[in-house]
């Protein structure tokens, strides 16, 4: 009899064994307590000028390294409520996705590099007209570092954005300057300040530039009637207060107007030859997105290796347009089956049309509107379970979870073309947009061809560029 039942327990367990992680793979765990306990930080935490002593002395064991911050943890917050913070971010990111989806439309209708319109000695605070680019906008400034330029090195937040190319700061003297946390940078007591003639290979990459008494001007505008004009030169660009790269073509901008949240300017991760990535000859960069609600930090790394337990895709370049990183994505899955979509819908086409990219300044994921459709249908026929409630701005699915600790809902994964799938935390997906427990599906539909891989789902993943090798990782919890 003893036997008998040693052998029932043994097959018991053995099936139990079998079942339990296909059926832990269907549906993922969203801590509700935590998540609601996280909207209180933005009401706390330190800003910029906290960190500037510490970042000043870091010394890092990667050669190039910079410290990432959340915007949060940079500028604070005005709003007095989760919820009103929630619809400033949403606000900001259709103004960030617009303009990345108006770069491609602009690619698509064959609209190139322009000149700058005529301007006068001093630079005007009017709008220079050229082609629209991604940028900082509103939306872009979501994720910062804290950089040295010039030498000796002047600390200074700059945006950090995959969907830019063109490095630039605020310079001295200012026609035009926007209201920035550090001193506005001096050229002149930069040893290593040197403008570039019209006639080096930097200045003739721009999309936009004028040639003034042979020094080369440029012009980066965006999406929201934002933009930054002034001479392209080049500076040394110091990390984490120890190493420096010498001679990293940026722009000294003495004209800017924008809502650019304190930062002096923008580093720009793309995939362009002016971006820094490009200009240093990076083989890899990988970042970590913190929390966008906390004051925690993580690191911008630049020739590191991917780990080794990495979910990795293919990185598709657009022979259209070099600044964006696409993704070989071919599907989506709910609770483990995969949604019914176009194989072309994640596809670029011959004009640089469509695609998906991954990208650091927009927050929350687009799709094609019939891919979104079908994605939200299967991920609510699984939590059926959950008390709905009306949408809030651009998401269209929510819940009201007040009375429950946490709760289980189905898995969303990413498939990609080499076979291998990204399962996404829950609080990646389904996230609160106010502090008193509504929490809504953090996808949304896009009129547009292009899909956008969002920083919401990537937050808490380290997301490598293997560019050496065209691959995108990801890991998660390595921040």
């Amino acid at each position: 009899m003893a036997t008998s039942i040693f052998f029932f327990v043994l097959l018991f367990t053995t099936v139990l064994s079998r079942t339990t992680p296909d059926e832990a793979s269907r549906t993922k765990t969203l801590d509700i307590t935590s998540s609601i306990q996280k909207t209180l930080n933005p009401f706390s935490v330190k800003t910029f000028n906290s960190f500037k002593q510490q970042e000043n002395t870091v010394s890092s064991s990667s050669l190039l390294s910079f410290q990432l911050h959340s915007r949060v943890a940079v500028r604070g917050t005005s709003h007095k409520d989760y919820n009103s913070l929630t619809l400033a971010r949403l606000q900001r990111d259709s103004t960030r996705a617009k303009s990345l989806q108006t770069k491609v439309d602009l690619v698509v209708q064959g609209i190139g590099k322009s000149d700058l319109k005529p301007m006068e000695t001093e630079f005007q605070a009017e709008k220079i007209e050229g082609p629209i680019i991604s940028g900082t906008s509103q939306g872009s400034g979501e994720y910062f570092s804290r950089i040295g330029v010039g030498h000796p090195p002047s600390q200074v937040y700059m945006v950090l954005d995959t969907g830019s190319d063109v490095n630039w700061i605020q310079c001295a003297p200012c026609a035009d300057c926007y209201q920035q946390a550090d001193p506005i940078f001096q050229p002149a007591a930069s040893s290593s300040f040197s403008p570039l003639n019209c006639n080096t290979q930097q200045c003739k990459s721009l999309d936009v530039s004028e040639c003034r008494n042979n020094t080369c001007l440029y012009e980066v505008s965006y999406g929201d009637g934002s933009y930054t004009v002034g001479d392209f030169v080049t500076e040394s660009i110091t990390f984490g207060g120890s190493s420096s790269v010498e001679k990293v073509a940026i722009g000294c901008g003495h004209n800017n107007e924008g809502l650019f949240v304190g930062a002096a300017g923008l580093l720009g991760l793309g995939g362009g030859t002016l971006s820094f990535p490009s200009q240093i000859n990076a083989t890899s960069f990988s970042y970590c997105l913190v929390d966008r609600d906390s004051d925690s930090t993580s690191t911008l790394e630049f020739n590191g290796k991917t780990s080794p337990d990495a979910v990795t895709a293919p990185l598709v370049r657009n022979s259209k347009l070099d600044t964006f990183y696409y993704l070989d994505l071919t599907g989506i899955s709910v609770a483990g089956n995969a949604i019914s979509v176009s194989p072309l819908a994640f596809k670029v086409n011959d004009n640089g049309d469509g695609g998906v990219i991954v990208d650091s300044g927009t927050a929350v994921t687009r799709l094609q509107t019939d891919v979104y459709n079908t994605l939200r249908d299967e991920f609510v026929k699984g939590t059926r379970h959950l008390t709905s409630t009306n949408g809030v701005a651009l998401f269209d699915t929510c819940y009201n979870l007040k009375s429950m600790k946490s709760v289980e809902v189905p898995t969303v994964s990413f498939r990609f073309s080499n076979g291998k799938e990204l399962p996404l935390p829950a609080k990646n997906y389904l996230i609160p947009v106010d502090s008193s427990g509504i929490f809504c599906f953090a996808f949304a539909p896009t009129s547009s061809s292009l899909s956008i891989i969002g920083n919401v789902q990537q937050q808490g993943t380290r997301v490598s560029f293997d560019l050496a090798n065209s691959l995108i990782g990801f890991s998660p919890n390595k921040c």
